[in-house]
């Protein structure tokens, strides 16, 4: 009976000890909310892989659940006060969606900055993160920045191959500088959030939208459109930036090792790896489309030009408007340049 009781009583004891290092382990739980769909590129191969990065390299201290499509509340344009007011722990937005919050970061929105190479323009947003971009981010601790694959063009029913194609149509633009985009090739620019662009391009109020081709699959575009048209080698019309960032007093009260597990999981390596991911989805989603039957329009050398020439006063307009700022948008558009330059991939 004694021994019996001696087990149970070493049992129990072990029992206890295992369900507080089970607790131990998991002390650090993190919300991480976001606009699209739980199929989406953007949370199966860029967010669910940096999550589980992040956990491994806490020792299993961190658990990162992930809230897709605003299932914690609110619209798209929200999560960044959201993640400002403590609502959520973390989130992966795009920074367009609040116009003018982050002005700086902007240069590499901007046509003949961003023309073909995400990984580029990542390490480039990378390199220039602390000295140039950081007082953007404001009561935020940004994990990491990236963009997509660039602007492309896709059209409900109507061919694209000059300027002059586009005058008087309406297009779905994701920021103001992909407005100043649009005006300048004559379109009429109408914003919303990309979850809403299926059902506009369905009713018609949009004749197309200035988009990677990477949203094709998660959001069924190649059933609303005819067309999908971008320039030469590749190239864009500007592209977007987003961002994961956490709340910035959740980060300032966490543990130095916690931090690391996070940064270590977030360096200059993974912004250009994101960049890859990109660049992927993006092809793969163009085949999808002619897979489905669309016309995939690649403009020549000389038709881009033309749209390169209608697009340049874009730059000039962005310069102008943040250097009412006090930011010297010259010196940015300069520095960005160089750096996609410096950092260009083989193509």
């Amino acid at each position: 009976m004694k021994r019996r009781t001696l087990f149970t009583g070493l049992a129990g004891t072990a029992l206890g000890l295992s369900l507080a290092g089970a607790a131990a382990a998991q002390e650090y739980t993190f919300r991480l909310h976001h606009l699209l769909g739980a199929r989406a590129p953007a949370q199966t191969e860029m967010l669910e892989p940096w999550a589980r990065q992040v956990e491994e390299n806490s020792g299993g201290q961190v658990k990162i659940e992930i809230f897709p499509a605003m299932t914690l509340g609110g619209r798209p344009p929200e999560l960044v006060q959201q993640a400002r007011d403590g609502v959520v722990d973390l989130i992966w937005t795009v920074n367009g969606y609040t116009p003018g919050l982050f002005p700086r970061t902007e240069v590499m929105e901007l046509p003949t900055v961003f023309k073909n190479d995400p990984k580029a323009a990542n390490l480039a947003l990378f390199d220039m993160f602390e000295s140039d971009l950081k007082d953007d981010y404001k009561g935020l601790e940004v994990m990491f920045l990236h963009v997509h694959a660039g602007q492309a063009i896709q059209m409900v029913d109507k061919e694209v191959r000059t300027p002059a194609d586009l005058a008087g149509t309406k297009l779905r633009i994701p920021t103001r500088t992909g407005a100043w985009v649009i005006e300048a090739l004559g379109a009429s620019p109408i914003g919303m959030p990309v979850p809403e662009l299926p059902p506009a391009l369905q009713k018609k109020v949009v004749d197309g939208a200035l988009i990677p081709f990477e949203i094709i699959p998660p959001l069924a575009i190649q059933d609303q459109t005819q067309y999908q048209i971008e320039l030469f080698d590749e190239e864009r019309l500007g592209t977007t930036t987003f961002q994961v960032s956490m709340n910035g007093d959740r980060w300032a009260g966490l543990p130095d090792d916690i931090k690391k597990a996070f940064k270590d999981a977030s360096g200059r390596d993974w912004w250009g790896h994101v960049g890859e991911v990109w660049r992927g989805t993006d092809d793969f989603g163009i085949k999808l489309a002619t897979d489905a039957g669309n016309t995939h329009i690649i403009l020549t050398e000389e038709e881009t030009q033309a749209f390169r020439d209608a697009m340049a006063p874009v730059v000039d307009h962005w310069v102008a408007d943040v250097s009412g700022s006090g930011i010297d948008g010259a010196a940015l558009v300069e520095k960005a340049r160089k750096l996609v330059a410096d950092n260009a991939s083989s193509k």
